[in-house]
């Protein structure tokens, strides 16, 4: 696959310094209030607010996407146009991208035209995707291999989190990548965690969500059971929000319309985080769970229950949607 914007790679790349001298020079923790030249790649629901804030925060940013409609919502926030891939990493200081999955992260870095055959020397790199494991740290071994500092450094916290600024970003990498990359994430974050070595934000990020899919099923259950008992749903969520059933999934997400008037139950479930999403997220975290040896009896039915979801229609609608599923409605 060959991305637009040809595949030559850029002339700088041909005198690259040592990774270190290049990275502290330019990506040191002391250049967050200086402008920097930022590629982003991956301009959706996630990416575009997310780039808005790193303009909104005086960087130039450079963006890419393969929708017409996301590039020009990136230039109506005042941020520039590439016109490919190869383009966009020549004249970057630093890159990140949000992409779908592992095998987009692999095209985009590795592949013929894409960031690592023509990244500058120094070049920050920083993937915000959700992928598997074993991907993130095949894709930043290649980018050590050339000199590149890279981080993985997936989110949590969803659309309102990426407009607001207050995402978590959950970061694998080396020290000096974590202190490099962190000015950029504080801009689109408020929760910056340095979760270890490369990949380990990836994990971070699955272990998290297949807690968050594991907690909504069982707060849609109790709905659902209240419901069969007669038990009013502002009752249970009164008593539940204060009492041992108290959890995230209960007291800022409630799947049903009422005691939280902020939560998608209250607009038809369109979501914020859509079903379609979790099911990926559950997956990941079962195929690293199979290939670890580690048991998740609950996450491997959590997985299967958004499948079933999902597969009936439900895919596009928020993944607290699946009370309604349960419900049978």
């Amino acid at each position: 696959m060959r991305f637009r914007g040809g595949s030559a790679r850029a002339e700088s790349n041909h005198q690259k310094s040592h990774p270190r001298d290049s990275l502290h020079s330019r990506n040191s923790p002391g250049r967050k209030n200086m402008a920097s030249t930022i590629g982003f790649i991956g301009l959706g629901n996630m990416g575009g607010p997310m780039a808005a804030n790193l303009v909104k925060a005086g960087h130039r940013v450079i963006g890419f996407d393969l929708s017409g409609d996301a590039m020009s919502a990136h230039a109506d926030a005042g941020g520039e146009k590439a016109g490919g891939v190869a383009e966009l990493a020549a004249a970057a200081e630093v890159v990140v991208t949000m992409l779908p999955a592992g095998k987009h992260v692999r095209q985009i870095y590795q592949g013929e035209g894409g960031i690592l055959e023509n990244a500058k020397a120094g070049t920050l790199l920083i993937d915000s995707s959700t992928i598997d494991v074993d991907s993130a740290r095949v894709v930043s071994a290649a980018a050590a291999e050339q000199g590149l500092a890279m981080v993985d450094a997936p989110v949590s916290g969803g659309v309102g989190g990426a407009t607001a600024g207050t995402l978590t970003f959950m970061v694998g990498g080396s020290d000096e990548g974590f202190a490099a990359a962190k000015p950029f994430l504080d801009i689109m974050g408020k929760t910056i965690v340095h979760a270890g070595g490369a990949g380990n934000g990836q994990a971070a990020k699955i272990c998290n969500n297949m807690i968050l899919g594991i907690s909504m099923i069982g707060v849609c259950e109790a709905f659902v059971l209240a419901e069969k008992l007669g038990l009013d749903a502002q009752k249970l969520f009164d008593i539940s929000s204060t009492a041992s059933g108290q959890c995230w999934s209960l007291t800022s997400y409630c799947p049903v319309p009422g005691p939280l008037p902020s939560s998608p139950a209250n607009r038809d479930y369109q979501p914020g985080f859509a079903a379609e999403m979790m099911l990926k997220d559950l997956k990941l975290a079962q195929e690293a769970a199979n290939s670890s040896g580690a048991a998740t009896p609950l996450g491997a039915e959590a997985a299967a229950l958004y499948a079933l979801f999902c597969n009936s229609g439900g895919e596009g609608t928020d993944f607290s949607g699946i009370v309604k599923f349960l419900r049978g409605t």
